[in-house]
């Protein structure tokens, strides 16, 4: 018997859930910006034209969103500067990563967090089931791209660890061509200077493998650290206002313009194995994910710049060996900038 054509969409429970709480959430999150902090968005315009565009229809590609992180708040506290329209559209609106352990700690949290459009990941200093390849990445870069022809039974759900299982939302064609936001820097890094640390592989895999490529939209944000700064004291759960926040947000690209060389060097790699898999440890491959990810970086760094911020005083920043003496906790001073770390 043949495969079925993959389902259009979540039954409605899913989808009433999913606006229920993307919606209240972008309501609160738009609240707490301009009701209690001065919010400066630069650029709102090249992210809202490109989600008008998808909504009309015309989707024939996904988009990626890529950012530095400096606050546990970030998301989805940026997707404030959103109007409220937008936020109860969740088709048109961003999957992101969230940390396993702690929005998919319980089954309330899975559930709050699924309806969200968050993706259960996980960090290799914490888990063994963390890394690269995890499934969660290969989610991402199914929902970057076109959908299957077909769908087993079996694509309907996904485990992380062997043990759990989550609704796959990749099997469902109303979901490809998404928007994916990553923050490849995968910890809060605050810094007085907004210096950036070295980029994951993570976004390499989406920006190398994704098919068609994706748009692709840097941003850059300063201020939410201050809403949630890591040397708070008491009340430390709850956030500050008054709050000076910037947010610019990049002109959107085609990521073939900007990366179409190391797309062009993957295909090339992958014909020449001849099985993708066989290019995990592959000594090309895992230089070209190096290449790409100092690639994205250096557009979020373009957009550092731009607001006003000095130079990187040290180009090794963007070199994941310059971070490797910092220890395997969770919060610490960073021995390599002193800035303060977070892997929430």
């Amino acid at each position: 018997m043949s495969n079925p054509t993959p389902a259009s969409r979540p039954g409605a429970p899913w989808r009433l859930a999913s606006v229920a709480v993307m919606g209240s959430v972008g309501a609160a999150s738009r609240a707490f910006l301009y009701g209690l902090n001065k919010v400066e968005v630069t650029g709102l315009d090249n992210l809202l034209g490109v989600l008008d565009r998808r909504r009309s229809g015309k989707r024939d590609r996904g988009l990626l969103t890529v950012c530095n992180h400096v606050s546990v708040l970030d998301d989805p506290l940026i997707w404030g500067i959103l109007p409220l329209r937008y936020a109860v559209d969740p088709e048109n609106l961003r999957w992101g990563l969230g940390a396993h352990d702690i929005c998919f700690k319980n089954r309330f949290f899975s559930a709050f967090f699924s309806y969200g459009q968050v993706l259960p990941t996980h960090r290799l200093w914490h888990s063994p089931n963390g890394g690269l390849y995890q499934p969660t990445i290969t989610q991402a870069i199914k929902l970057l791209s076109s959908p299957s022809s077909v769908v087993k039974p079996s694509d309907m759900t996904f485990t992380t660890t062997g043990s759990d299982c989550f609704v796959s939302p990749s099997a469902f064609a109303a979901n490809h061509y998404a928007w994916v936001h990553i923050f490849p820097e995968a910890c809060c890094h605050q810094n007085p200077e907004n210096t950036l640390r070295y980029f994951k592989w993570g976004v390499s895999r989406l920006i190398l493998e994704s098919d068609p490529a994706p748009e692709f939209v840097p941003m850059f944000i300063h201020g939410t650290q201050n809403i949630m700064p890591e040397d708070r004291g008491f009340p430390r759960f709850l956030p500050r206002i008054g709050q000076r926040i910037r947010i610019m947000i990049g002109q959107p690209t085609d990521a073939d313009s900007l990366f179409g060389h190391y797309r062009s060097a993957w295909k090339r790699l992958v014909e020449k194995s001849g099985d993708p898999e066989l290019l995990k440890n592959d000594p090309e491959a895992m230089q070209l994910r190096v290449d790409v990810a100092k690639a994205v970086r250096d557009e979020i760094q373009k957009l550092r710049l731009s607001m006003g911020f000095a130079p990187e005083e040290d180009e090794t920043a963007a070199l994941a060996e310059t971070w490797s003496k910092e220890p395997n906790k969770r919060k610490f001073k960073s021995p390599v900038d002193g800035s303060l770390v977070n892997r929430h």
